[in-house]
């Protein structure tokens, strides 16, 4: 059940007292078989709500329990409302259900909660970037998630032609401005990069998830695999210790610090092909020495002569009046 459809569902039986599973549905848009599986799954979790059968009947909190969220903290509240009060600039979603948590926090919270939800704001764009909006399709992706349905993919991968495919939704993430959705599907775990799906069509077929799948688990797993073949060819080279740190800093995890040789460090750089390792160098000039492999320092030999052959340089003038 979704965190927001529960405390929903636990604010509006507060408010009326009494609920039934249409007026639920009515109420949250969604199906009356989904809302009738929240509130059995309230019931299941331990939550104090019973059912009413009959005429008039209905699904009540046992014995008018509250549910103002008074087991919270003041740090706990703080801590909440640091974490949602961001996302509430893009999503009006969050905003509602950010005022509704407000009314619900004891009355000594609501002021340094409210504080907290408009204490950061999160710029995701580097400086000199335009800011990347969210893929359309992620909200439809989201909702496949959480209502558990099987979905039909249109999908198309670098230099190939569209593929059509129903998986099982098992999450999304969002790297650095890029949204990736990880299913389930014949072959196993697959990793879709969303700005490469074409479409999404939700089925009524419900999705099937292993027991044991934990969402950050299985995209480290994803991150690793991604690195490990971006990094099949090492170089070993010398880089000014001064501009160590920038050095570092442009290459991350792909840059291992070997020897500290006082004016110059060596390290291992990383990259897919020797190629690309003389590519992300090349700019450095004379402050980077390539020791190994011989591959990598032939393409910067042929770069720069590249260079040198593009751009000449200039002719010094000659004495005045020759």
């Amino acid at each position: 059940m979704r965190a927001d459809r529960l405390v929903a569902t636990l604010l509006l039986m507060q408010a009326r007292g009494r609920v039934t599973a249409t007026e639920l549905a009515q109420e949250l848009e969604v199906s009356l078989a989904t809302a009738r599986r929240d509130l059995e799954a309230l019931s299941t979790a331990g939550v104090p709500v019973y059912p009413q059968p009959g005429r008039g009947g209905g699904w009540s909190l046992v014995g008018g329990a509250r549910t103002d969220l008074s087991g919270l903290t003041s740090a706990e509240a703080q801590a909440l409302f640091l974490i949602a009060g961001p996302a509430a600039t893009v999503a009006p979603q969050v905003k509602s259900a950010l005022r509704k948590l407000v009314r619900a926090l004891p009355q000594t919270f609501r002021a340094e909660a409210e504080a907290a939800a408009e204490a950061v704001v999160i710029d995701t764009a580097a400086w000199g970037d335009d800011t990347k909006d969210r893929p359309a399709l992620v909200e439809v992706l989201q909702k496949a998630v959480v209502e558990q349905v099987q979905v039909r993919l249109s999908y198309q991968k670098r230099g190939a032609p569209p593929t059509g495919r129903t998986v099982d939704p098992w999450g999304l993430v969002d790297k650095d401005g890029i949204w990736y959705f990880l299913a389930g599907t014949e072959d196993g775990r697959r990793t879709f990069r969303i700005d490469r799906i074409l479409g999404a069509t939700l089925t009524s077929a419900p999705s099937v998830k292993p027991p044991d799948f934990e969402l950050a688990k299985a995209w480290d797993s994803v991150v690793t695999e991604v690195e490990q073949r971006r990094s099949e060819t090492a170089a070993t080279m010398l880089v000014a210790t001064r501009f160590l740190k920038v050095f570092q800093h442009m290459h991350g995890r792909h840059c291992t610090v070997l020897d500290d040789l006082g004016e110059q460090t060596r390290v291992e750089l990383t990259a897919p092909r020797p190629l690309d390792i003389a590519r992300n160098v090349a700019g450095w000039g004379s402050l980077v020495t390539v020791e190994s492999p011989t591959e990598v320092r032939d393409h910067l030999a042929r770069i720069g002569a590249e260079l040198v052959s593009q751009y000449p340089p200039a002719s010094p003038a000659g004495p005045a009046g020759t």
